[in-house]
């Protein structure tokens, strides 16, 4: 059975944890978060941090109080930063990246999201990845457009990231892409054609998870996502008692396509990271 790398993103930036008390905040919390999900079989987290009354944070304190927890109760698990913007001041928002994590995501454009203009000036997102190169912090692309594919491909051009960058496909945020599977398939196409070398994975937002999930499977992706930043919710009327019981969905998931979880070392060995130490 080939592996494919389990991604879980424990937190996110909104909803807060009054919706959903399975919610990890404080860095105890997400610690013990990822160690559950790490042992149900997801081998990279998704991290945002936040502040004590719950906004969303870029202090680099609390990112490293949770890296260091999870490097020393998850061995080998790979640790991404967000860099994401909701709530954060963009100059801001790699202030993390010091830190040296395996990977942070990268958005190479800008997107309407629910309420609010997700904006990535074409100077912030060369900030961000000069940064990225200067830390040898891997970054996956999140792509929320067609054109955040193109985005990714001119940062390789100015040699500002690797030729194999890992991409994910965001399928289903309200007023961008919607999750549908044809426009899945547009979107591999581009980057088998402009990104050949690039590892890819989708995530589905909300009722979509699992959908996206199937989808990408079907198309031997290289990883899939799942967790509590995108999804509260196991049926419609039953949230989700942790990330570690998305985790061990994704699990059934993945057998249902003959696939299994990668271990902490075949993850960085698929997406080209350096072993942990």
């Amino acid at each position: 059975m080939r592996p494919a790398v389990i991604t879980v993103a424990i937190t996110g930036s909104v909803p807060r944890k009054s919706d959903n008390p399975a919610l990890p905040v404080t860095p105890s919390e997400q610690i013990e978060s990822t160690h559950e999900a790490f042992e149900a079989g997801a081998t990279l987290v998704h991290i945002h941090v936040r502040n004590p009354d719950e906004t969303p944070s870029s202090d680099p304190d609390l990112f490293q109080a949770v890296q260091d927890g999870i490097t020393r109760h998850c061995p080998g698990m790979i640790i991404q930063f967000s860099t994401g913007g909701r709530g954060r001041d963009a100059s801001a928002r790699g202030s993390a990246l010091p830190l040296r994590p395996d990977m942070a995501s990268l958005s190479t454009g800008s997107v309407n999201f629910p309420t609010i203009v997700y904006e990535n000036s074409a100077d912030l997102v060369n900030t961000l990845a000069s940064s990225m190169k200067t830390y040898d912090v891997a970054p996956e692309i999140e792509i929320f457009d067609l054109s955040h594919l193109h985005g990714a491909k001119r940062l390789i051009e100015k040699e500002q990231m690797s030729q194999r960058p890992h991409v994910q496909f965001v399928l289903g945020v309200k007023n961008a892409m919607p999750a549908e599977e044809h426009l899945l398939d547009i979107l591999l196409s581009e980057k088998q054609r402009i990104l050949p070398e690039a590892t890819w994975t989708a995530a589905g937002i909300g009722r979509f998870q699992t959908s996206v999930m199937d989808w990408a499977l079907a198309r031997n992706a290289d990883a899939v996502r799942t967790g509590l930043e995108d999804n509260i919710r196991i049926t419609h009327d039953r949230l989700a008692t942790s990330n570690a019981e998305l985790v061990s969905l994704a699990c059934e998931r993945l057998a249902a396509h003959d696939r299994r979880p990668a271990t902490p070392i075949e993850a960085r060995q698929i997406l080209g990271l350096r072993q942990s130490a």
